[in-house]
């Protein structure tokens, strides 16, 4: 037979009553519990999974769990101090009846009643006696000091990883259709993904079923927990989540295009500052007509007339001397070359 170690998920069935007075106050099964006048329309009944070990049970009981074996029935006796510990005297505290009347309670004895201390503490009573204008209230537990009797029956021993997943999950939200849930396992790593059903649960329950399923998926054996959405991210205000959406959306593709645009803009830039250079290049030509090369001039004298007009004129003016020059020189000779003519007729 398959014996139950401690770090196993069990599926468990048990019944839990007190044993001096015989009372059920703790059961799996639907029937008993109806019977015992226990029955709870939000409870959820059905073998419950647990991790052996994991404190899912009372101490007492989580502690004989291991070495039973699965399939068989067994009666488990627990004492107070591993059950729902002993008596404490300091826990009954006395109250002027004053005090109560003045939140419109009239208290009498076996009267439940809930206090909440200075801290914001809320602790849970029985009023035991009302006598003298004094009220006697004991917060112990119902059943402290009193030795518990288990009956108990091992279902199932779970080998599967996902499975065992599963089943601590049913177990911290029961409401959960693990159906829906995602899982990926690995030796010492585990990711558990929620987001089908982001808008069939409460993020405040999702939130504090995830923080107690990770404490579970180390207790087994897993070393990296990973939940998504995680719990910082349900966390989130909606206003952040609002603003981490459009960053995205701004930081995403347009982002890369921006950039590709200015990379291009920067290189266009280039090429044209390197375009007037190649075209001065092209226009400074060794065979090129002298027009050509004194158009650049006639530009600048359009900006400048003062100045081109002055040594226009001037230049003129030396041609025109040289030009006189050549002229008077041209008659001397040819006054010369007649004058030797009339010497030799004669």
């Amino acid at each position: 037979m398959m014996k139950v170690q401690k770090g196993d998920v069990i599926r468990l069935h048990y019944t839990g009553k007190v044993k001096e007075i015989g009372e059920i106050f703790d059961t799996t099964f639907e029937d008993v519990a109806k019977e015992a006048g226990i029955y709870s329309e939000k409870g959820i009944y059905g073998p419950v999974p647990i991790a052996v070990g994991a404190g899912h049970v009372l101490k007492g009981l989580d502690e004989q769990l291991e070495g039973l074996e699965v399939g068989e029935r067994y009666e488990i006796i627990i004492p107070p101090e591993k059950g729902f510990g002993k008596r404490d005297p300091k826990l009954i505290k006395t109250f002027t009846l004053g005090q109560f009347r003045r939140q419109g309670i009239y208290p009498f004895p076996g009267m439940p009643v809930e206090i909440e201390t200075e801290s914001g503490r809320k602790l849970k009573g029985k009023v035991l006696t009302v006598s003298g204008g004094r009220v006697r209230v004991d917060f112990n537990h119902p059943y402290a000091g009193k030795h518990l009797v288990y009956e108990v029956e091992i279902v199932e021993k779970i080998e599967d990883p996902i499975e065992k997943v599963k089943a601590l999950i049913e177990l911290r939200m029961p409401m959960v259709d693990t159906e829906k849930v995602i899982i990926e396992v690995g030796e010492k790593d585990v990711t558990v993904d929620f987001g089908q059903l982001l808008n069939e649960i409460d993020k405040n329950t999702l939130v504090l079923g995830e923080i107690l399923l990770e404490s579970d998926l180390k207790f087994i054996g897993y070393e990296e927990v990973t939940f998504k959405p995680s719990v910082e991210e349900l966390l989130k205000p909606p206003e952040e989540e609002k603003e981490a959406v459009e960053l995205e959306e701004e930081t995403s593709e347009p982002l890369v295009e921006k950039g590709e645009e200015k990379e291009g803009a920067e290189e266009k830039a280039e090429e044209t500052k390197e375009e007037p250079e190649a075209e001065k290049a092209e226009e400074k030509p060794e065979e090129a007509p002298e027009e050509n090369a004194e158009e650049p001039k006639e530009a600048k004298k359009e900006k400048k007339p003062k100045r081109k007009t002055t040594r226009k004129s001037t230049k003129g003016r030396k041609t025109r001397r040289t030009t006189t020059k050549k002229t008077t020189s041209k008659k001397k000779v040819k006054a010369a070359e007649e004058k030797s003519e009339e010497s030799k007729e004669e």
